[in-house]
């Protein structure tokens, strides 16, 4: 690898690149989707924002604003999350309407939550800096630093980084304590893909010197750096930067590079986690277990999506190395793993707002229940033996999905026959 003037030339016989580590203030991470295009039904768009919107009213209260933008700049917890809302489990499409979703549910809710979402896609990602100064005119917040904050990062991941990845799509979410992330994505439409990158304002030293840890894909040839610490020169001629080089803050990026097939396959999903969370779910005997008294009356398969949610809400970040797991809770819009079930979406959603209500009002047993499936789960794991295949577990769920009032883009689901459960 030779820097040339700030640009990094890519030895073209490896079929893998690394870029040296860059640094920046914040904890700058990115995900590899495939491209999709197409729209989100209402019929899953409205869903997604009342169960997006308890997820993060949930973590909020337990543990406060900060970890919910900690969450959202990890692209694993994201795509996960994307996964619980019933969206295509590795596709483009999850960013934008997660963050549709999202900004759709809090930001009515900005004096109670402390969160606001500013941009989106397209044209409204333009729309960002107006948004930010109109939040900013009403609270006090600093509006002029954030709207430098949204450009900047915008620049860093479009300009100053040149991957083949155009920016189509901003987000810039921010607590009422100034606090802030950065959600974006661009495309690449010769490749079929698009990148994620996501950011948080927790660490703060230079936009413009070293900000990402290392950059690690599919080799493109050459990409040009400006961030890189050899691009002085080049920084210089072009861009007028001068100033004393800031000592550097080394800190690991976080990549997540999904696959192009659309269904779930076994390499996708930890097996023995989620074999872990069904037989919690729909094995009776282990769903006696005191701390889950709580949720008598739901079914198995609404235990089952709860569980994921739970996960979601309340999972350490060791817990989402494999996102495809989170789609069986409500499966996916064009049928992968299985078509959402939207009975089950929607005690889902019934469950998790009853219990953040109760809570406010002094009676945290529900939220707590909901709390513990997670931590059954857990601790089934460790001598949890997979004996299934995850085949019979999608057919299974598909066969009873009608069950459910399953539905697609392409429809409803249909009565078949049962399969077996996993």
């Amino acid at each position: 690898m030779n820097p040339i003037h700030g640009v990094l030339v890519l030895h073209t016989s490896t079929n893998r690149f690394t870029v040296p580590r860059l640094h920046f203030n914040h904890q700058r991470r990115y995900a590899d989707l495939p491209l999709h295009y197409g729209q989100v039904p209402q019929w899953l768009a409205q869903r997604m924002s009342a169960l997006g919107g308890a997820i993060v009213e949930a973590i909020v209260i337990d543990y406060g604003k900060e970890e919910v933008l900690k969450k959202l700049s990890d692209p694993f917890w994201f795509q996960a999350l994307g996964c619980v809302l019933g969206m295509d489990w590795h596709s483009s499409g999850v960013t934008t309407s997660v963050m549709g979703a999202l900004k759709k549910s809090l930001n009515p809710r900005f004096k109670d939550l402390g969160i606001y979402i500013a941009g989106g896609k397209g044209k409204h990602s333009r729309q960002t800096p107006a948004e930010l100064i109109s939040l900013s005119d009403k609270t006090g917040l600093p509006g002029d630093e954030l709207v430098r904050s949204s450009k900047l990062t915008a620049k860093v991941d479009n300009t100053a980084i040149q991957d083949g990845f155009q920016l189509y799509h901003h987000t810039f979410i921010v607590t009422d304590q100034g606090d802030w992330a950065v959600v974006q994505q661009g495309m690449n439409e010769t490749s079929g893909m698009a990148r994620r990158y996501h950011w948080n304002s927790n660490q703060f030293a230079s936009y413009t010197k070293e900000p990402h840890t290392s950059i690690y894909g599919h080799n493109m040839g050459l990409i040009l750096n400006l961030t890189h610490e050899d691009a002085d020169t080049t920084k210089s001629a072009m861009l007028e930067i001068i100033g004393e080089k800031p000592e550097l803050m080394m800190q690991e990026i976080q990549q997540l590079l999904m696959p192009a097939h659309h269904d779930v396959r076994p390499e996708d999903v930890n097996l023995k986690r989620l074999g872990a969370m069904l037989a919690m779910a729909h094995e009776k005997e282990i769903r006696d277990f005191d701390s889950l008294l709580m949720l008598e009356g739901l079914g198995p398969r609404t235990i089952q999506s709860l569980a994921l949610v739970s996960e979601v809400v309340h999972g350490t970040t060791t817990r989402f190395s494999d996102p495809a797991r989170f789609s069986f809770a409500h499966g996916g819009k064009d049928g992968h793993p299985f078509p959402v079930p939207l009975k089950v979406y929607d005690e889902t959603i019934q469950v998790m707002e009853q219990s953040i209500q109760k809570s406010k009002l002094g009676d945290p047993d529900k939220k707590t229940a909901i709390k513990n499936l997670s931590h059954v789960a857990q601790m089934l794991e460790e001598s949890f033996i997979p004996d299934g295949s995850l085949d019979k577990l999608i057919e299974h769920e598909r066969q009873e999905s009608y069950k459910y009032d399953g539905r697609t883009v392409f429809g409803k689901s249909k009565k078949g026959i049962q399969g077996r459960l996993f």
